[in-house]
């Protein structure tokens, strides 16, 4: 399989992550237009899945170091079975919370503060798990983002309109929620693999493409719980139903689908960065999705246009405080 042998191509192969991670949300931006976000949603996880099984074939089984996909999966415990598993419920449960905020507060929000929170909280669990860099640094560049977070959410607070209060809290309320869920789905991934030594992994442990795999079962099959009920019981409008998924047109299938495919590339390749950069510095600069997305929200789908004045000025120091809390990050693990 394939394995990364140097921290500067971990660093990239996160940097990857932090773009796929940070552009998804735009496939759902683009289905919003006719597509409900619970129907959208379907064919993201079947993305994800698809993307996890592509992966196990082609990188978790060509070279002759580690264990081939199959070979793995045959010998994994099932202790570290179900931690993949349980890692993928958690990160569905969250990650449909966070399509619910972009769906109502947009990519300029429901990343910066859920995945923002997600980042923070991630990075802290994640090292305490597995401890790899200087922790100096990462909590110097976790104390950054944070007041970057805060800036973001006080921004919206003052494009938000009256009228549309309501929605606006419900949306940065729901993309909290996502954001602490989100920061503990990784922990449980990452235990489940040893990421001492991908060359020759201890007995009963995973590789990255296994475990990806694993977890995309747990997401897929957690799928039909949460988001059938979301179907029934939507944050905001009617409740849709399984016939509008299957009347849907092929361009808004695919559209979902690329949106999954999308966040798996991410995934995978922070996996595998992880056996060289660390549990903690590999997740914590993925999650620097958050200022891509944010990017894209703010300069490409104009979601702080007709804001008060002085909101560029805080877009901006946000933007600041992001870019020196993932170089922090970084730093922490030369």
């Amino acid at each position: 399989m394939f394995i990364v042998k140097e921290y500067v191509l971990a660093v990239v192969l996160c940097i990857v992550t932090m773009l796929c991670w940070g552009s998804w949300g735009n496939t759902q931006k683009l289905a919003s237009k006719n597509w409900r976000f619970e129907l959208f949603y379907w064919d993201y996880v079947l993305g994800i899945l698809l993307f996890s099984i592509i992966s196990a074939f082609t990188l978790g089984s060509i070279g002759a170091e580690g264990r081939s996909f199959v070979a793995d999966l045959k010998q994994v415990s099932s202790t570290n079975l179900l931690r993949a598993l349980l890692g993928g419920i958690i990160f569905n449960a969250a990650n449909i919370l966070l399509s619910a905020s972009i769906a109502i507060a947009g990519m300029s929000v429901a990343f910066p503060v859920g995945i923002g929170i997600a980042l923070v909280l991630g990075v802290i669990v994640n090292y305490s798990g597995a401890q790899s860099g200087n922790p100096y640094y990462l909590a110097f560049g976790v104390v950054l983002i944070v007041i970057a977070i805060l800036i973001n959410a006080r921004a919206y607070q003052l494009k938000a309109n009256t009228s549309a209060q309501n929605h606006s809290n419900r949306g940065i309320i729901l993309s909290i929620v996502a954001g602490v869920l989100m920061a503990f789905f990784y922990r449980f991934v990452a235990a489940s693999m040893d990421l001492q030594n991908f060359v020759n992994p201890e007995v009963g442990k995973m590789t990255p493409y296994t475990a990806f795999f694993v977890f995309a079962i747990g997401v897929f099959l957690s799928n039909f719980i949460f988001n059938s009920y979301i179907m029934k019981k939507p944050f905001v409008g009617e409740a849709t139903s399984y016939r509008a998924y299957f009347s849907g047109s092929l361009g808004n299938h695919l559209t979902g689908i690329i949106g999954g495919m999308i966040w798996g590339l991410g995934n995978a390749l922070n996996l595998i960065a992880a056996g060289k950069a660390g549990a903690a510095i590999s997740y914590g600069l993925g999650q620097g999705a958050t200022l891509v997305a944010a990017l894209w929200g703010v300069f490409v789908w104009k979601e702080f246009s007709g804001g008060p004045r002085g909101t560029k000025a805080m877009l901006s120091a946000m933007f600041l405080f992001f870019i020196l809390g993932l170089a922090a990050i970084i730093y922490a693990g030369l």
